[in-house]
């Protein structure tokens, strides 16, 4: 199995296999528009705007509504939180993001993930290299860890976060930030898990039949649950439907990205938002595939390389994609 982490960019090590997928031709940037449905989303001439680059590899990108709005992302080789803010451009928001002091070799990816915030605008991190999900205060940019085991074991390196309107939060727990990924002998957990931590303190695991469970999402009514899995075995996207409770109570593929990496596009299904309005912006083979709820392809946006995620910023105004080595940003029509 080679999981996601063997098909980044240029600038990281790459398995030989997966070295000659990531040298398939990339399509210029650009979107694709599969159906008339996608122009309720972007303009005819919505374009990529390329921010600023020169970044290891780019994830878990955030818009923070406060002072005046600003996106953070994720640099998780570097260890670094960077801030994008309009009118002062780039600069460091935090550093570590994830583990701090020497980083053992033991360790692959150090730094933090996903990023999202709580029903409070707290900032909340998969910390991959702390191997937890943590808190970070804003004014004094200090973590604090909010849980890091299952079952009195370690978690593996907690990816991607979402929170619901009742405070539940939901994450994954693929081995990516550990060497030997699966392998690895920090290992306490035998699966990766999809989880559910309530807002009293309660922690489930929801599902742990997942390969490489990876980005994860609520639909606007949170009765559907999205997890991606970046497993070549198996590509996909997945909908829980959830009850009452935030339960999952079936699963059924969204979209099956096969076909896609077949044709050896760059990639593989990552991180994803999903628009108040229910339609889809997840990563995948060739960039951000634009979706219904139901699945259907109503577009591609590309950058030229791959992209790893996505985050709904300026009041719905932009999509910011964290696109390897770069951020990158696309107007959005506004909201009716």
């Amino acid at each position: 199995m080679i999981a996601r982490r063997g098909l980044l960019g240029a600038g990281l090590a790459l398995p030989l296999g997966a070295r000659a997928l990531a040298a398939a031709p990339t399509p210029a940037a650009g979107i694709r528009r599969l159906s008339p449905k996608l122009d309720a989303i972007l303009d005819a001439d919505a374009a990529v705007e390329m921010l600023g680059g020169g970044y290891t590899w780019t994830e878990g990108p955030l818009w923070v509504p406060r002072g005046g709005g600003m996106l953070l992302f994720s640099d998780v080789p570097k260890n670094r939180i960077w801030r994008w803010r309009r009118d002062r451009g780039f600069d460091r928001f935090l550093e570590p993001s994830g583990l701090a002091g020497p980083i053992p070799k033991s360790i692959r990816e150090a730094g933090a993930n996903g990023l999202t915030l709580d029903r409070r605008g707290r900032l909340l991190m998969a910390d991959s290299g702390s191997r937890t999900v943590a808190r970070v205060d804003f004014a004094t940019r200090r973590k604090t860890v909010v849980i890091d085991r299952f079952a009195g074991k370690r978690f593996n390196s907690p990816n991607d976060l979402i929170v619901a309107s009742d405070g539940a939060l939901y994450f994954t727990d693929p081995p990516y930030g550990l060497a030997g990924e699966g392998e690895s002998p920090l290992r306490e957990l035998d699966f990766c898990g999809v989880y559910r931590l309530s807002a009293g303190g309660r922690l489930d695991v929801l599902d742990r039949s997942v390969t490489r469970p990876n980005g994860i999402a609520l639909s606007p009514d949170e009765a559907t649950l999205y997890v991606s899995v970046s497993d070549t075995a198996g590509p996909v996207l997945f909908a829980y439907a959830l009850d009452a409770r935030g339960f999952p109570t079936g699963r059924r593929v969204l979209v099956d990205f096969a076909a896609d990496h077949r044709a050896r596009a760059p990639g593989m299904p990552d991180g994803m938002k999903v628009a108040p309005e229910g339609h889809l912006f997840a990563s995948g083979p060739g960039g951000i595939h634009v979706l219904s709820p139901e699945g259907e392809r109503l577009g591609l946006i590309q950058t030229g390389d791959i992209v790893a995620n996505c985050a709904i910023g300026e009041g719905g105004a932009a999509l910011y994609l964290t696109s390897n080595h770069a951020i990158a940003r696309v107007p959005l029509k506004p909201r009716r």
